[in-house]
């Protein structure tokens, strides 16, 4: 009986690695081809659905690969908004969760790049457990799948903003992003991409020189390193002038804007003072601040600012000329917002 490797997991593969591995097997080229159809563009979660392939070649197929699985344990819907918010099973039990959300442009979704997360952020549920481990890139590929065929409609933009920090995992993050902009696979256009971090400066770095056209999410909550190492305990390995200077590096290497989170949290860091701050420190850089009505998280004790307040918030800033929208909640009702992803009913 095949035993699952990082190495035989077959939507994990580009088409060039499909190549190489199915050559073993007598399989001429062409066929790898049709294989990353059937994993991508299909979205086939089994070998015997590929029916364009002999029924030897996709024994000598599950004798030798696996298809990672991502199997729908339980879906919510948003009422007043469609939101769709789902527990995806794993191939060892585990559990992730994944939300489509619908705009009028299309539908977009947040996906999950790791069972849980270790970098203790106070104001968010995903990290309440630690890390578990890492997903492949088919793993996180198979959320789309798995969506994308529950819904029967298609998902035009990805966010990585769901359970785990992207760029912990950065090598499977990196093959995903890949695959999933590739013309004969999903397709989706990289400036229809946005990975968040935390703040991994050296990760930030080595992104800078990949050659993507996706945007850079950088989570930062905070004007100064006080307030942020309160609400992140990774600022206090990469603090906050650290942090702005390789941002500020980023975006001139790529000429592609830095969208800087900030949640909103009642008496927190949602004072006059902080905005004039932040809008300081970020007067010089070519970047966006995406204000975010704070999510309520059971047991974590924030609060979300007060309407005016946001509002507020957000003028001081325009007023120093710092482009800054306020986010839309979708399903904060079924724990499907920013900040409410966790591993739950595992």
């Amino acid at each position: 009986m095949l035993t699952p490797s990082d190495q035989t997991e077959l939507r994990s593969m580009t088409p060039d690695m499909l190549r190489e591995a199915i050559a073993p097997l007598g399989m001429p080229r062409f066929r790898a081809a049709q294989i990353f159809d059937w994993l991508h563009q299909k979205g086939a979660a089994r070998f015997d659905e590929m029916t364009n392939l002999s029924k030897a070649q996709r024994t000598a197929l599950a004798e030798r690969f696996w298809i990672a699985p991502c199997e729908i344990a339980k879906k919510q819907i948003s009422a007043p908004d469609g939101t769709v918010k789902y527990l995806f099973r794993l191939h060892d039990g585990e559990t992730v969760e994944g939300v489509v959300m619908r705009y009028r442009y299309g539908n977009s979704m947040c996906v999950s790049t790791q069972v849980g997360c270790r970098m203790g952020c106070r104001f968010c549920a995903s990290g309440q457990h630690g890390l578990v481990r890492n997903l492949l890139p088919g793993e996180i590929l198979g959320q789309l799948a798995s969506a994308r065929r529950d819904l029967g409609e298609s998902i035009s933009r990805v966010v990585l903003m769901g359970m785990g920090e992207p760029l912990e995992n950065y090598d499977n993050v990196l093959r995903f992003l890949r695959l999933v902009s590739h013309p004969e696979g999903f397709n989706i256009g990289q400036r229809r991409l946005s990975l968040s971090t935390c703040g991994l400066t050296p990760q930030i770095k080595r992104l800078q020189g990949e050659g993507l056209g996706l945007t850079l999410s950088v989570s930062l909550h905070a004007p100064n390193d006080k307030i942020r190492n309160a609400l992140m305990p990774v600022n206090r390995a990469y603090p906050m002038q650290t942090l702005l200077r390789v941002c500020a590096d980023y975006a001139s290497a790529t000429s592609r804007r830095i969208s800087f989170e900030y949640a909103l949290f009642d008496g927190c860091n949602d004072s006059d003072a902080c905005a004039k701050e932040l809008g300081a420190r970020l007067g010089k850089l070519l970047c966006h601040v995406n204000l975010i009505p704070a999510n309520p998280v059971e047991a974590l004790g924030f609060r979300r600012s007060k309407p005016e307040r946001i509002k507020a918030f957000a003028q001081l800033l325009g007023q120093q000329g710092i482009s800054v929208t306020v986010r839309r909640s979708l399903g904060g009702e079924i724990g499907a917002a920013c900040g409410q992803l966790r591993q739950s009913n595992r």
